[in-house]
């Protein structure tokens, strides 16, 4: 990076956190600081909505993912439209109704106090430590621009995040988004520019989609009914609309953002907003990183994008092993691309037998260069086993790195902290109010508005500091957008159930409710350590076992009686 990229990117950064602490800075009481003004048009909550899920790990990640295993990922997102309508249509009404500060609260007016605290307990813990993984994103960027230290660059990072948040509350999260999200797609649409005009001149967009499909990139939709495969259409309509169900439904750091909204509608406008282009927004990060593996099919790319262990390799020149794993790898890439000459001249001229033929040896090549690369890999962790090759949350990086023009380079950089402060910003927000508002006002009901402001902002740093810990440790995952997943679906569908028991099945109380929710969660932990099913199943699995024990529970004998009771209290 030169000086005009660290002008894009400190100027960019600096002034949009500048705005937000000033714009909010007489947010001094509790409600404005932890709802903002209630003045939230629909188009804001909409784009809050859109920038509080997509992280820096979407813009850093995906398009890694789209590099590897092509557009498959993007069956996860196929549930969004349904769950946005329903939470729109059930969730979202009650919430307004009650004008509650957090999703739990309406678990006590609907159940008990000890359910409120287990759904909140649940949020905190899932999000506290998925907070950590949206730190480690920017501090992935930092290390890979400057090759400085890890573990230093994220915590600073995380405390950089912690100031902003504790200092501006939910506006500051809400009134920069919209500015945070309009740097991150002017860099995601320049960087595409750029890549496309980077292709061989000879070759077609014709040719770009072949070529892709011939290597797999493109199988967008898997009808396999496998429950093992990750990513398949049934897994992603069904499982993925209970774990959006249950992510923009009953997660803080989402309804914090739509809760704020000035009207009923403005805030069904800004979630429809989001289940109309969600869907479209991935599809062309994915098929983003499709395209950079187009472009290193004619250009020759590192054996390993992971920046530790590039910088490993440099160091170690003189491993004998290891320069025969980076001769060889660089010798098929060769072939391939030889090949995928050949194909692209033979296609041309209409040659159907020559292009199958050059095609067959490329894709041959590939396979030899992939299977070195693993061998390599094997070979790296064996030796050093913390620089660990980890590529798919670096390929985008490194492309910007490599290939980018300077201002450019630094427009990137920008818009992946754009992302990360304005989704961090959000979930410590979330996490910080959710822990005053739902545990330490349980504790001390008589603390006024004044003292539960101070906590929050305590809870805040305190929720910042239990990230930042995580991320140190956010190196041991296989890629930061599926870990992130992963991690939702496990805690995701027994929050649901609580929730769904809630809205529809009157006759259960509160205790049947506590315990269900207990076994049901214990079930997802020992089925996810025992089987090898996609992980996209869980929410359903967890939201329908909270589900069914709460029924039993509740028929077992002298509970239906306590129940009635407990309604008339």
């Amino acid at each position: 990076m030169n000086l005009l990229d660290f002008v894009v990117l400190f100027g960019s950064i600096i002034g949009i956190s500048a705005y937000g602490m000033w714009n909010t800075r007489n947010r001094k009481d509790l409600n404005s600081y932890l709802k903002g003004r209630g003045q939230t048009p629909w188009f804001a909550i909409g784009l809050s909505v859109m920038a509080t899920q997509a992280s820096a790990i979407t813009f850093l990640s995906t398009p890694g993912q789209g590099y590897l295993g092509g557009l498959s990922f993007l069956q996860i997102y196929f549930g969004v439209p349904l769950a946005l309508i329903i939470i729109a249509a059930v969730f979202l009404p009650i919430f307004c109704r009650l004008n509650v500060y957090t999703a739990y609260e309406f678990l006590e007016k609907r159940f008990d106090a000890k359910t409120r605290l287990l759904g909140a307990g649940l949020f905190l813990l899932q999000r506290g430590l998925g907070a950590g993984l949206t730190i480690y994103a920017p501090a992935i960027v930092l290390t890979t621009v400057f090759g400085w230290p890890l573990d230093p660059t994220i915590i600073s990072c995380g405390v950089l995040v912690i100031i902003y948040t504790v200092m501006g509350g939910s506006d500051a999260v809400t009134v920069t988004q919209k500015y945070q999200l309009a740097i991150i797609f002017a860099g995601m649409i320049t960087a595409a520019c750029l890549l496309v005009s980077k292709l061989p001149a000879d070759l077609n967009f014709g040719d770009t989609l072949k070529l892709a499909g011939g290597f797999n990139k493109l199988n967008a939709v898997s009808f396999s009914p496998s429950i093992q495969e990750r990513y398949t259409f049934w897994s992603g309509l069904v499982g993925g609309t209970f774990l959006m169900l249950s992510y923009f439904g009953t997660d803080q750091s989402q309804v914090q953002r739509y809760i704020s909204g000035s009207s009923l509608r403005e805030s069904r406008l800004g979630l429809l907003f989001n289940a109309v282009c969600k869907i479209p927004m991935q599809f062309c990060i994915l098929f983003l990183g499709v395209l950079i593996f187009v472009f290193y099919q004619f250009e020759q790319p590192p054996l390993f994008f992971d920046s530790n262990s590039s910088r490993y390799l440099l160091q170690h020149q003189a491993d004998s092993k290891l320069m025969a794993f980076q001769s060889s790898f660089n010798l098929a890439h060769r072939q391939e691309r030889q090949q995928l000459e050949i194909w692209v001249q033979a296609r041309h001229k209409g040659d159907r037998a020559g292009a199958n033929s050059g095609f067959a040896a490329a894709l041959a090549a590939q396979q030899e260069s992939e299977r070195i690369r693993l061998a390599a890999s094997k070979e790296l962790a064996a030796k050093a086993p913390v620089a660990k090759a980890n590529d798919a949350d670096y390929v985008f990086i490194t492309f910007i790195l490599q290939q980018l023009p300077h201002g450019v380079i630094g427009l990137l950089v920008a818009a992946f902290f754009a992302a990360a402060l304005s989704s961090k910003a959000a979930e410590l927000n979330a996490l910080g109010a959710s822990t005053s508002i739902d545990i330490y006002r349980h504790i001390k009901p008589d603390a006024s508005d004044g003292q539960c402001l101070a906590a929050t902002r305590w809870f805040t740093v305190l929720w910042g500091i239990i990230a930042i810990c995580f991320a140190l440790y956010a190196h041991l995952v296989e890629n930061l957008i599926q870990a992130v997943n992963i991690l939702g679906s496990i805690f995701y569908g027994v929050m649901l159930g609580l929730f769904l028991v809630a809205f529809f099945i009157r006759r259960v109380g509160g205790t049947a409710i506590f315990w269900a929710a207990l076994a049901a969660q214990l079930l997802v932990f020992v089925l996810y350590a025992k089987l090898t099913i996609s992980y996209l199943w869980y929410p359903l699995i967890g939201c329908a076992a909270c589900v069914l024990f709460s029924l039993i529970l509740q028929s077992a004998p002298g509970n239906n009686r306590k129940n009635i009771k407990e309604h008339a209290s």
